[in-house]
Order: structure tokens, then sequence, then C-alpha cells
């Protein structure tokens, strides 16, 4: 005669049944341990969008600034030919340093004028030359006329030569600080202080010059995408107005120069 055994069924109130319930987890723990993993990955998640947009935003600016901080360093430091932009704070302004220095041999400044073919302007040194001792101010000035039957926002590059001799030749005020608007027929005298650092007398790559070409070079004005007026040209032809076009690391105008504003 077989007999059938039958699995033993645990009352619920057994030993054995309150340990296995035991060690199976409440529900509502659960539920809070998800949503605090979800809160975790959600708080990650926003640093990191945050960081990625930190970045690019740092990227975006960075490229927008880059050229004129570049020209600011050029104006700071002469290089690529850049005459160095002096400021009433600037210790090259002590009295001290604007005397002439005694028994120094003077430099004769050139001055050169070129126009873009768009600017309807005739614009014309007053002088060809002038000479100075290092140390020495000097006043100089250009002549600019409108030719046109409407008003015209011009805009002045400039460079000095030979470019070893940028960081001593010092603008104090200059009309090419700010773009020029002339009238329909107006015709202005626009003045130029500058002067040659003495400091360029223990430069020994200095002592045999003789001779400074500064050249200015007159665009018509326009808005770029930002709302800022630059040369209405070509880029590689405002970057030869300035010097730039021997280097190979010139900058570039993060515009379109085949569009107009």
């Amino acid at each position: 005669m077989s007999t059938s055994s039958k699995p033993t069924q645990l009352p619920s109130g057994s030993p054995t049944s309150s340990h296995a319930s035991a060690l199976r987890p409440p529900k509502s723990n659960l539920s809070r341990q998800h949503q605090s993993r979800r809160q975790l990955y959600a708080t990650r998640n926003r640093s990191l969008l945050m960081y990625t947009s930190a970045v690019v935003v740092l990227a975006v600016g960075v490229t927008y600034a880059a050229v004129p901080l570049y020209r600011m360093f050029c104006a700071a430091t002469g290089f690529a030919g850049t005459p160095t932009v002096m400021n009433t704070a600037s210790g090259r302004f002590e009295p001290s340093r604007l005397v002439p220095v005694d028994g120094a041999r003077r430099i004769r400044v050139h001055f050169n004028a070129d126009r873009s073919e768009a600017l309807p302007w005739k614009f014309v040194p007053q002088q060809k030359f002038v000479d100075v001792l290092p140390g020495e101010s000097s006043l100089a000035f250009y002549r600019a006329k409108n030719e046109s039957k409407g008003d015209v926002i011009g805009i002045a590059t400039y460079n000095v030569t030979p470019d070893r001799i940028a960081p001593y030749f010092s603008k104090v005020e200059c009309f090419c600080f700010e773009e020029q608007k002339l009238l329909a027929g107006e015709e202005v005298d626009m003045p130029l202080l500058f002067f040659i650092d003495k400091d360029m007398l223990d430069d020994p790559s200095c002592r045999n010059i003789d001779d400074i070409v500064l050249s200015y070079t007159f665009f018509r004005a326009r808005r770029n995408a930002h709302g800022h007026l630059e040369p209405d040209a070509a880029d590689a032809v405002v970057q030869k107005s300035l010097g730039f076009d021997g280097y190979e690391h010139s900058p570039v105008r993060n515009t379109d120069i085949s569009k107009t504003a």
C-alpha cells in the first residue's frame, strides 16, 4: 500500500516562517531606496549639465574675445609692429621719462596714409616726416576729407616699421583710438601725439635704427554680427594693414567678411 507525501505547511505563527519573513526587506524600504537612487542620479545629471554648459559658454566667450584680446596684447607689447598705446596711469608718462635724451641721435619718423577703395575720402599726412629724440614728445597731423554726398564713418588701422621699434613707439593721443564720422563734404585735421621711449637706447636690436615709418589705413566702417564697428574689407586686407600678414598665427575675425551688417 503506497502512501503519498505532501509538503508540510508550516503554520504562519511558527518560528521558521517568522525568520523567512524577517529576511525579506519591507516594500516601503525598497521604495525609499529606489527613490534615493533616482535623486542621486538626478543630482549627478544636473551637475554634469551645469559643468558642460559652463564649458560651452566659456569656449564661446573665448572665441568671441580672441581677436580683441590679441589686438590689445599687440597694442600693449608692440608685437607685430603695433605701436604701444599708452594711458595716463602708465609710468611712461612720468616727467623724468618725457625728457629728450641729450647727445642721442635724432630718429626720422615718416608718415604714410592709405585708404580703402570703398571709402570715398581723401586722406593724407600734413607732413612727410619729423625728426625726434628718444623721450621727446611730438605732434603730427593727418587730414581727411569726405568727398561723397553722404555721411560716412571710417575706422583707421595702424602699424610701425621696423617692427622691433614698436614696443618703444608710444601714442598718447590718436584719431585711430575710435571711429571717425565725417559729414558730406567735411574736412578735418586729425592730431597724433606720440613719443619714442628712451629705453630703446638700451635695446641692442634698436641701436642702428635711424628711420621709422608710421602707416595708417582708413576703411569704411560696418557693424558685425555683434553690433560692433569694424573695417568693411576682406580680412586679409585688414591684417596686412595691421602688419599681421607676415605672421603665421595672425588673428582672424569670426564674422562672414562677404556680407555687410
